[in-house]
């Protein structure tokens, strides 16, 4: 049997030794408490990082004081000096000279960079394409820009037997498409007269646009409401719809749309086709890293 660990005195137990742990509890007990210490350790790091971030955010490059860490993080003083000089030296925080005062480094950018770039577009985008293909029972489809064109990088086929004929890999026209206007309204200018110089403006129908002119000119307006639409312009008696997917760097890298029949356009089918777009657009913006302002009306929502 172990004896109580006593002052150098003798007698009274000393308060500074560790107390005794009951051989009942076993290795499992002293190992579920390192557990839970080391998850509270890992959460106070976050915390403080999060508080840091939030200074930053509102009002880029700002440093922020101990003393204000500790009291948006409800810790000591001491113990978000102790945190601080630790992610110090792991390069994540730096101190501003000659105070006390400290920001976040490019170093927690890098790591998030390297999780963005693992991000795989199609992956995020399958979800929320399944969810809108349950709702309408329409066909979904996934499109980035392929120099002077679209090209469907995913999709996922109507349950009708009536539906749009396509296939991953596809390229078709960026003037009569719903994916295309949208990827060319938020492209610059200059690039999108660039790109127009090499599409020819071949018919499809009788509503298909005949010039870049026609195409610029409704471009602002599809900026305005948030999506893009192709009104029987690729094929007679089939409509589309389209919005936007933003990556992290407010550019638009892809467009989710969907396709139906002009005999399955009823009175409030559009509304509701634009509004599940735009949300799933927005969650697929936002997993690959998207922070900003929604467009077209009810942005921010």
């Amino acid at each position: 049997m172990k004896s109580t660990p006593r002052s150098r005195a003798g007698g009274a137990p000393n308060p500074a030794a560790p107390a005794p742990v009951d051989p009942a509890a076993g290795p499992a007990a002293e190992a579920g408490g390192d557990r839970t210490e080391s998850v509270a350790a890992v959460g106070k790091v976050f915390t403080i990082l999060a508080a840091m971030g939030a200074s930053g955010a509102r009002q880029a490059g700002t440093a922020i004081g101990v003393a204000e860490l500790s009291q948006q993080s409800g810790m000591s003083r001491p113990g978000v000096q102790r945190l601080l000089q630790t992610l110090v030296a792991l390069g994540y925080v730096a101190r501003e000279p000659d105070t006390e005062h400290y920001r976040l480094t490019m170093q927690l950018f890098e790591l998030g960079a390297k999780a963005l770039e693992s991000v795989d577009l199609v992956r995020e985008a399958d979800l929320e394409m399944r969810r809108i293909a349950a709702a309408t029972r329409e066909a979904i489809h996934l499109g980035a820009l392929d120099d002077d064109a679209i090209i469907y990088i995913h999709k996922i086929d109507a349950d009708y037997g009536l539906r749009m004929q396509s296939r991953i890999g596809r390229r078709n026209p960026l003037h009569s498409t719903a994916i295309g206007k949208v990827l060319l309204a938020w492209t610059p200018d200059d690039e999108v007269r660039e790109i127009l110089a090499r599409v020819e403006f071949r018919p499809s129908t009788a509503r298909t646009l005949g010039s870049a002119q026609a195409l610029l000119a409704i471009l602002p307006r599809v900026r305005e409401q948030g999506y893009g639409e192709d009104d029987e312009e690729q094929e007679e008696g089939l409509r589309c719809l389209a919005a936007p997917i933003f990556n992290r760097f407010g550019n638009v890298v892809a467009a989710l749309s969907v396709s139906f029949p002009t005999m399955r356009c009823g009175a409030n089918t559009k509304t509701h086709y634009v509004a599940l777009l735009r949300e799933a657009g927005q969650a697929i913006s936002a997993r690959i890293g998207y922070r900003g302002a929604w467009p077209g009306p009810g942005a921010g929502r």
